[in-house]
């Protein structure tokens, strides 16, 4: 009842909301997209370095919970989306006191809280909802790829579920 139900729902936050110009406006569509496009958690998104992304086998390396690290493969849209945003941000900060992807306005690593704040601003713009939360667009993720005829045991294992009852939920 609380997910994103309409793939066109994400597809026109994605491709028609006007997300501004700039870097801000850069790294908020690249969140969002980010989240949909690998289904990761708040704390998973925020942890990323830019030694775990691999542009080669295009995926990203996460540390989920009790600090299991899994794989996620992206796709092409996602690979250029990061690209787009990396040489952004670079040029934006020319010095970084950090080596998170994900940064806030001064350069640093940014918190869950901002994280948590542009996806309800951006999220609001779409659904009527009362939870607009990263973990509805994880769930809608799962939610996706489901509907898309993708293996109950493969979506566990993306979500980084220790259990398949956890993913059935």
């Amino acid at each position: 009842i609380w997910l994103v139900k309409e793939e066109a729902d994400m597809n026109r936050l994605l491709d028609d909301a006007d997300f501004g110009d700039g870097f801000e406006a850069c790294r908020d569509k690249l969140v969002i997209e980010t989240f949909y496009a690998t289904g990761i958690r708040l704390s998973e998104l925020v942890g990323i370095d830019d030694r775990d992304v691999d542009f080669s086998e295009n995926r990203l390396k996460v540390t989920g919970k009790r600090n299991k690290q899994r794989y996620i493969p992206f796709g092409e849209e996602l690979r250029r989306a990061l690209l787009e945003y990396i040489d952004m941000r670079n040029n934006q900060f020319s010095v970084r006191p950090t080596d998170a992807l994900f940064v806030n306005d001064k350069g640093g690593r940014i918190s869950r809280g901002r994280v948590g704040d542009l996806v309800r601003k951006c999220l609001s713009r779409v659904v009527s909802m009362k939870k607009r939360s990263p973990h509805v667009l994880r769930h809608s993720f799962a939610t996706s790829m489901l509907n898309n005829r993708a293996e109950l045991n493969v979506v566990k294992e993306l979500l980084g579920h220790a259990s398949l009852a956890a993913t059935q939920i």
